[in-house]
């Protein structure tokens, strides 16, 4: 097994990334509240509780649970003519400038920030950014919340998924058996990758073989919610082993961690060919392909009763 360190230098710098049209894939909260008037983004609170106690002045409502797939598997695509349709009652446009919010209370929480960004931007929105912190920088900045719903008029809209940025169970199990070149990376905690702790949806606990492990929190430092934009995209690149433009996968449990890594690497870093492996090993371990660092059937036994 193979871990990559945990810890790179971050933040500020965004130079080397692909930029969105109007702020960029993050933006600030003291950033974003001085442009609002001049640029008029449509805010999305995605949160599954909380927007009728407490949201950012003008924001809509769009639940991180329409974006996600089923119970059995979270990370599962959502149907596209759901989704369509569900977009459309937001008003959204291909073309408008779009800033995404999450609640922002723990690390974890700017990866459905990330899934919903990557969902957009592979069904053809093309002004996206994360509100970097969500809304409690919000309210730390002491900017205007809101408690009142707000409503949009329905747009029209005709999606196409775009398989750019995704990477299915049946090209990661061609990368698993040296089919397809690729580099694998777990993006979850190292006790996830070594076996000792599985998704409830998972088949059982390991990892993609071949894949090395680093954790979504390498890209927030001490602490932080907010997360930091790597300054040394070479250092990077040789931490994780890219030496030209080869894919590279990341993966977690249901594409919720891994959506922060690939949106580090893609978004902020600027690497070329990266990739979500959407469903993640939730789906990949009920598909019943090879893992690597599965504990034998006695010690899973053990670790599903909690020993």
């Amino acid at each position: 097994m193979k871990f990559i360190p945990t810890t790179l230098v971050a933040i500020v710098s965004i130079a080397t990334a692909p930029l969105a049209a109007t702020f960029g894939p993050l933006v600030e909260a003291d950033e974003l509240a001085g442009a609002l008037d001049k640029e008029e983004p449509i805010l999305l609170d995605i949160r599954n509780n909380g927007y009728e106690d407490s949201h950012v002045d003008g924001a809509l409502w769009a639940p991180y649970k329409l974006f996600r797939g089923t119970k059995e598997n979270p990370g599962g695509l959502m149907d596209l003519t759901v989704l369509e349709g569900q977009l459309e009652q937001l008003g959204l446009e291909q073309d408008d400038p779009i800033v995404i919010i999450s609640e922002g209370n723990t690390d974890t929480d700017f990866g459905a920030a990330a899934r919903v960004y990557w969902t957009l931007k592979s069904t053809g929105f093309r002004d996206l950014s994360i509100l970097n912190g969500g809304r409690i920088a919000w309210r730390d900045e002491k900017l205007p919340l809101n408690n009142t719903p707000e409503t949009a008029v329905p747009s029209q809209l005709d999606l196409e998924f775009d398989t750019t940025w995704l990477a299915d169970t049946q090209h990661v199990s061609s990368v698993v058996k040296g089919e397809t070149s690729g580099l694998l990376v777990d993006a979850r905690l190292p006790e996830f990758f070594v076996g000792h702790k599985a998704h409830g949806a998972a088949k059982r606990p390991g990892t993609l073989p071949g894949a090395v492990n680093q954790s979504y929190s390498t890209f927030f430092e001490n602490g932080a919610t907010a997360i930091s934009p790597p300054t040394d995209v070479s250092a990077l690149k040789a931490t994780l082993g890219i030496k030209g433009d080869e894919e590279v996968i990341s993966f977690c449990n249901t594409g919720h961690w891994a959506a922060t890594h690939w949106f580090a690497l893609s978004e902020l870093a600027g690497v070329e060919n990266a990739k979500l492996y959407a469903g993640s090993m939730v789906e990949y371990s009920n598909a019943d392909l090879p893992m690597q660092n599965t504990p034998g059937m006695f010690k899973n036994l053990l670790r599903q009763i909690g020993f």
